[in-house]
């Protein structure tokens, strides 16, 4: 046989490859947005930096809705934020953020810190557990300035924490206790967001009894 006749053997199949990819950025969208739910905040936040088609991903609005869910209690179970799940996000990682600053203020009896934090206005008001209401950015700097003088420093252990955040508002419910064996504080917090910053402008604190009275 002439050495002309013999044929090469057939080429082995080429199989494509997206030069450079990953194989995370290989997977199909479904299962990337799954592996993302697993992130945490800072790990997502640094993805999107990695690059275009990571970017792309790791702002997907399933997946914040995902690392919602894990991070914070729902407020409202049928809600669709109108600047999607990743702002929502921001929004009310801020806010809590804004609402564990109160309670720090609390434990350090800081009345300059605390008389900052409200919003300077008329309307805002204060209810302590013990009843007593002040309303007007003065009157409540001065029930803040009765409240550290009288009492010893406190150190909340703060729970069930639920936020809400529109455009300009946002309003935190929760439980606090003191001790073990004394009734949970009831609390609402409503703050208002002015040039760039939250201020609180409502604070209502209440005593739950056991069986089920509360006191104002």
């Amino acid at each position: 046989m002439a050495v002309a006749d013999v044929k090469p053997p057939p080429a082995a199949p080429v199989v494509e490859r997206q030069t450079g990819a990953s194989m995370m950025e290989q997977l199909v969208p479904e299962i990337t947005t799954h592996a993302l739910s697993y992130l945490d905040y800072s790990s997502l936040c640094r993805l999107s930096m990695t690059n275009s088609l990571m970017r792309k991903a790791a702002n997907d609005d399933n997946a914040w809705k995902a690392l919602y869910h894990k991070d914070f209690t729902l407020e409202q179970d049928t809600m669709t934020p109108v600047n999607g799940w990743k702002a929502y996000y921001a929004a009310t990682r801020a806010i809590m953020n804004v609402n564990a600053q109160f309670f720090n203020i609390i434990r350090e009896r800081s009345l300059p810190a605390m008389s900052l934090f409200w919003l300077n206005a008329d309307y805002v008001k204060c209810i302590h557990a013990t009843g007593e209401h002040f309303s007007g950015h003065t009157a409540v700097i001065q029930g803040w300035e009765l409240a550290f003088n009288m009492e010893q420093g406190v150190d909340f252990q703060v729970r069930d924490v639920r936020a809400r955040v529109l455009t300009d508002m946002a309003w935190v419910t929760m439980k606090a206790d003191v001790n073990i064996d004394d009734e949970p504080f009831y609390m609402t917090n409503v703050f208002e967001f002015h040039n760039g910053r939250w201020y609180m402008v409502h604070h209502h604190s209440s005593v739950m009894l056991g069986d089920g009275d509360m006191v104002e």
